[in-house]
């Protein structure tokens, strides 16, 4: 298997604070059938600055200790990037870090409590320059779970999306389960990864979240979240596909858009 979405790497974010704990994570991940992680430190404006040199050193390193300790582990470099205005601007600039470095997905967290306005043009943007965006869980977003069809628009331009595993395991509780779900039924999302930050809790572990995905929806549907990850890491485009009408709320488009139910 491979895992999209993890903070493996020592001491970048708020993920592994040390080697000690990315070894205890890596021995995780490769206990459930891991093959391949893409580190994923948080990039944000404020909290997080971490640059692509500093992550693809980061990579380097660890992957050397994962050699000393024979831990047969693949990490490849990413980020997971805030959803800011300069995005796009930064892509030109040949600042971001696509996963695996390959040119062509970068992995884009939005807020928790809203879907910014600026989304849809940032996206947009990222598009133009041949990358493709994933929306890293959307069921932990308010205004996705609230309406649906807010994240069918994006989809619908192109964009996926990525369940988190300890959703659809309960771990993040009912409604983010609940939403993860219904938007694998939908077609809204389209891979699941760990986004892991220890080896206690949110660990790097897929298989009991496929394993659930495959007792409720299928295993048709579990085996296409492992091949598109596999087809993330080669550069290969991802079918889109929506499968039902999501609801879209009673809230205004604008209103929902804004954020301000959440207020």
């Amino acid at each position: 298997m491979i895992d999209l979405h993890a903070h493996i790497l020592p001491g970048l974010d708020d993920g592994a604070p040390d080697l000690g704990e990315a070894l205890s994570m890596a021995w995780l991940a490769v206990e459930d059938g891991i093959v391949s992680l893409v580190a994923t430190p948080h990039v944000t404006g404020d909290h997080y600055r971490t640059d692509r040199t500093t992550i693809l050193s980061a990579v380097e390193q660890l992957n050397n200790h994962l050699d000393k300790y024979q831990i047969p582990l693949k990490i490849l470099p990413g980020a997971e990037y805030r959803l800011e205005p300069d995005l796009p601007e930064r892509l030109a600039r040949g600042e971001l870090l696509t996963l695996n470095d390959g040119g062509r997905y970068l992995l884009v967290e939005l807020p928790a409590a809203f879907v910014p306005p600026y989304t849809e043009r940032v996206l947009y943007e990222l598009q133009l320059q041949g990358v493709t965006p994933i929306i890293a869980h959307p069921e932990r977003n308010a205004s996705f779970c609230r309406r649906p069809d807010l994240l069918q628009a994006l989809v619908s331009r192109g964009v996926p999306a990525q369940v988190t595993a300890g959703s659809l395991t309960g771990r993040f509780g009912r409604e983010a389960a609940r939403m993860a779900f219904y938007f694998l039924e939908c077609g809204l999302a389209h891979f699941v990864a760990s986004d892991a930050h220890s080896s206690i809790g949110r660990t790097p572990v897929l298989s009991p979240a496929l394993a659930e995905v495959e007792r409720r929806l299928g295993v048709d549907a579990a085996r296409k979240l492992v091949d598109n990850s596999r087809r993330v890491l080669e550069g290969q485009a991802i079918p889109l596909e929506t499968a039902r009408k999501v609801r879209t709320g009673r809230k205004g488009f604008l209103q929902a858009l804004l954020g301000k139910f959440a207020r």
